[in-house]
């Protein structure tokens, strides 16, 4: 999310806020919040607010003009963007000075990465995009920018993903094939485009001030009319896949449905709540109910502005994806959120992968495959700068900073969870390297599908509970944005998050996992019999599941669980070991 208007209440000045708050615990920065004010906070929306919040809307006729411009003049679809988003910068929003900072941006990206030939161009875009944007952060937390004026940060972040993405496509495009992997391999930059091509790509107006970032080549596809050469027949005599519209105009619904549910429920049901006097007279179970709906409430906006830029920009023809099993086609492309799998989500790495989608295609891409060192693999050094990365995009507010340090514990114990405890659930079928399915295929032998036992059903829901539990506690600074505020919240919750992560690590590290790993190793050498009872009953085994080793023997071989998991649980041992062995030697001394 980067229109950040769209945060969903706002003071109108900073004095009023401090007005209708009074300073508790001896400290000037940590408030409560009477019921007054509450109320006022969350139903304040401001005209600007609602400019923003309904901007993606109007993106709609225009995006029904510009799918319908000629095949074959992308210059005038490259002049109909730019003519479009300036008349939101100058004409609706009115911020001279911000849109010719981010014009001067993108000029400076082009002509650096035209006339820089080193290796060093990427990185150099880079720290000028990124410092850029955190001095316009700094000057928008010294400034005590509210939400009800709408400043440059919003429309600047979703450009710097742009900026830096075509920084590092032009580098890979330097560089031999064979050194890149897929992703780079696609979205590498040959030729370079014209400036014209290039700001048209920039400013591509339905997600100029909210939504998604996509590469160069996608963008030049869609002006040449050319993403639509895999389409159907029957659709390439139309120009555009048939059901284009269906797909836009039900995000669009979806995500006026979800703005709808916020301006509804957010009076009531904010974190700021939870400041109130009157909050801790509930119980701490019913506090940490009440969280949980905050947490979806406070999320609808992102729902709402998300889906309905999504929407707009399927208008335009952006996000085909080919064709379902029925035949319809698909435009999942330039989704920016998994709803589903964020409010569902068995894990936290599912939930991760599910939300900000866009942002995180562009910190793995661009930072964490980029810092680490060729012929290595990525470690913790790389995942925290990647975590600091995130955090400095959005803004300086010491909210943000706390919601991914502490995300940053979150993610490795999550990981222990899988790591050593999921396997115990696991039927033998699912413990099967991945590869080998395809290789007894191809003797003739279809493996069943995996039973769902009771213990695996417990276990995805308490998986499911605990990740939804995380996620509505760790997001709550990313909303209050202040440091002590945010403390309070925690404190008011009554922990819950750090007794959660805490335990997790407690256990693992305190003989849990190594009592995991033996029992799994244990379920492992009874698996081949498991199995072998799964598929065909415990007297049979095919003779394409035996090893020289395991002939006559009735039993069959089971290969090592995934490389990836060993090599992670080794991972965790090592640090383990070398915590234990600074621990002993301070001893020592």
């Amino acid at each position: 999310m980067s229109c950040r208007p769209v945060v969903g209440f706002t003071a109108p000045t900073w004095n009023s806020f401090s007005a209708y708050i009074r300073p508790t615990l001896g400290r000037s920065d940590c408030y409560i919040y009477d019921d007054y004010f509450c109320y006022r906070l969350s139903l304040s929306i401001c005209i600007k607010q609602i400019q923003c919040l309904s901007r993606p809307t109007q993106d709609y006729p225009l995006a029904n003009i510009f799918i319908r411009l000629p095949k074959g003049y992308a210059t005038l679809k490259h002049l109909f963007n730019l003519s479009i988003s300036a008349f939101y910068m100058f004409g609706l929003f009115r911020i001279y000075s911000g849109a010719s900072q981010l014009l001067a941006g993108a000029l400076a990206t082009y002509f650096i990465a035209k006339f820089d030939r080193s290796k060093n161009m990427p990185w150099i875009v880079f720290a000028g995009v990124m410092g850029h944007l955190f001095v316009n952060h700094i000057y928008r937390t010294l400034n005590k920018v509210t939400l009800d004026d709408f400043d440059i940060t919003g429309p600047q972040m979703v450009l710097s993903l742009k900026l830096t993405s075509y920084a590092w496509s032009v580098w890979d495009g330097r560089r031999p094939v064979e050194e890149l992997d897929q992703g780079q391999k696609t979205a590498r930059i040959v030729k370079e485009p014209s400036l014209l091509a290039f700001l048209g790509y920039a400013f591509y107006f339905p997600a100029m001030l909210v939504g998604h970032s996509s590469d160069l080549n996608t963008y030049i596809a869609l002006t040449n009319g050319t993403i639509f050469n895999t389409c159907k027949e029957e659709d390439a005599k139309r120009h555009v896949p048939r059901g284009r519209k269906r797909v836009a105009y039900k995000r669009g619904l979806l995500g006026l449905a979800f703005l709808g549910t916020f301006v509804l429920l957010s009076p009531h049901f904010m974190y700021n709540r939870i400041l109130k006097d009157n909050w801790l007279n509930y119980s701490l179970f019913v506090r940490i109910a009440m969280v949980q709906f905050m947490g979806f409430v406070e999320r609808t906006k992102y729902y709402g502005v998300w889906k309905l830029s999504e929407g707009a920009c399927i208008v335009t023809g952006l996000g085909f994806s080919g064709y379902d099993a029925q035949g319809n086609s698909t435009w999942d492309d330039i989704a920016n959120v998994n709803i589903p799998w964020v409010e569902l989500a068995p894990n936290f790495k599912v939930l991760l992968d599910s939300w900000n989608i866009r942002t995180n295609i562009w910190l793995r891409e661009c930072v964490y495959k980029r810092i680490t060192p060729k012929g290595t693999k990525p470690g913790f050094q790389s995942t925290f700068l990647t975590f600091f990365t995130s955090a400095v995009w959005h803004g300086t507010y010491s909210g943000y900073y706390l919601t991914f340090l502490f995300g940053g514990f979150i993610q490795p114990a999550a990981r222990l969870a899988r790591t050593y405890l999921r396997p115990l659930f696991l039927s033998p079928l699912e413990i099967l390297p991945p590869k080998l399915p395809d290789a007894l295929a191809k003797h003739n032998i279809t493996l069943p599908t995996p039973p769902r036992s009771l213990l695996k059903e417990i276990y995805d829901f308490l998986g499911t509970l605990v990740t939804i539990l995380l996620l509505n506690y760790v997001a709550a600074p990313f909303t209050l944005w202040y440091w002590n505020v945010s403390l309070e919240a925690w404190r008011r919750m009554g922990w819950y998050g750090f007794w959660i992560v805490g335990l997790a690590f407690a256990f693992f590290y305190g003989g849990g996992g190594a009592a995991c790993k033996k029992l799994k190793e244990e379920r492992l050498k009874r698996a081949p019999k498991d199995l072998a009872k799964e598929i065909v009953g415990e007297s049979y085994i095919h003779p394409t599941l035996r090893t020289d080793e395991m002939r006559g023997t009735g039993l069959q071989n089971i290969p090592p669980v995934d490389q990836m998991v060993l090599e992670v649980e080794e991972l965790v041992e090592k640090l383990v070991n070398t915590l234990k062995n600074e621990a002993q030697n301070k001893k020592q001394r």
